[in-house]
């Protein structure tokens, strides 16, 4: 829903428009890298459902394999309740129904397919457990493994130092690497986005990256921290930046592009998907990416 301003606790605001929209970090990630040349592949779970249905039915159509989409019969489709003010910022709420039922088996599935040169990614609207297993099959395949630490919670160390690339926001960085001795020296402020990049580094993964919305993205990785400007452009709704950039980056670094170059591909995609409504109707295809930025990346023709 959009509302003029995002309410306050305690606080009703009239909205405008109500839409639905299809969803969910690892379906919009998924169409995100489809649309932009990527083959790509979905494990997970939906309820036994009209919601289900319809989301299965929307990969389908967007050229995702879906085959790996279990129905759940005992659990809702998962559902994000979002408002989103004037200038694009956005609260959300998440019912994760059949994402939480997500198990061992959706792992070992998922890991099945993959093999040297292919690139799992993975966000935590799913168990981490399910996740920990589904990197140690990644690991023994040979894949790149990426994971989107989404939404925010602490992660133990012996996951994040078997991660390619760890990709988080400002909030998240902060929650991942600032413990309560840090926050109490800090006095509510936090790390700069240089000092969080280097930090999340040094918990394990070859690569962190934070992504900083409208201030383009930070990286770091053996050769230090780096800064990948952003794209202008007129922004209405930021809700499915995030997940763009996950799907852009998926692509680019699948197809061995550069980590600046895969960022900064990744930088025009979130942006690009802040110009209209909704999470997947946002997301932008690579001739989108030429029309407003002249945005190409002829290696993926390889």
């Amino acid at each position: 829903m959009t509302v003029p301003r995002l309410p306050q606790p305690g606080e009703t605001v009239l909205g405008d428009r109500l839409g639905s929209y299809p969803g969910g970090k690892g379906a919009n990630q998924a169409v995100a890298a489809a649309r932009l040349g990527g083959q790509v592949a979905m494990v997970g779970r939906v309820g036994n459902d009209r919601f289900g249905a319809e989301l299965i039915e929307n990969l389908d159509r967007n050229g995702v394999d879906s085959s790996g989409i279990e129905r759940d019969p005992a659990a809702p489709t998962g559902a994000a309740l979002i408002y989103v003010e004037d200038g694009g910022q956005n609260m959300i709420v998440v019912a994760p129904g059949a994402n939480a039922t997500v198990g061992p088996a959706d792992a070992q599935r998922a890991a099945a397919r993959l093999g040297p040169g292919d690139l799992l990614l993975m966000q935590l609207e799913i168990p981490i457990a399910v996740i920990e297993s589904a990197v140690d099959s990644a690991r023994r395949a040979g894949a790149f493994i990426v994971l989107n630490a989404a939404p925010a919670q602490r992660l133990q160390p012996g996951l994040l130092s078997r991660l390619d690339a760890l990709v988080v926001n400002e909030r998240e960085a902060n929650a991942l690497v600032v413990n309560e001795r840090e926050a109490n020296a800090l006095g509510g402020r936090e790390r700069s986005p240089e000092a969080a990049a280097a930090a999340l580094r040094a918990t394990g993964p070859r690569i962190a990256i934070i992504t900083l919305g409208s201030s383009g993205s930070i990286f770091c990785d053996e050769t230090g921290v780096h800064r990948v400007e952003p794209f202008a452009v007129k922004s209405i709704d930021s809700t499915g930046a995030g997940d763009a950039f996950m799907g852009a980056l998926a692509v680019g670094l699948a197809a061995a592009l550069p980590s600046a170059a895969a960022i900064g591909f990744a930088n025009a995609a979130g942006a690009a998907a802040t110009s209209s409504l909704g999470a997947q109707a946002a997301l932008p295809r690579l001739e989108d990416l030429r029309r407003l930025f002249g945005v190409d990346v002829p290696s993926l023709e390889a």
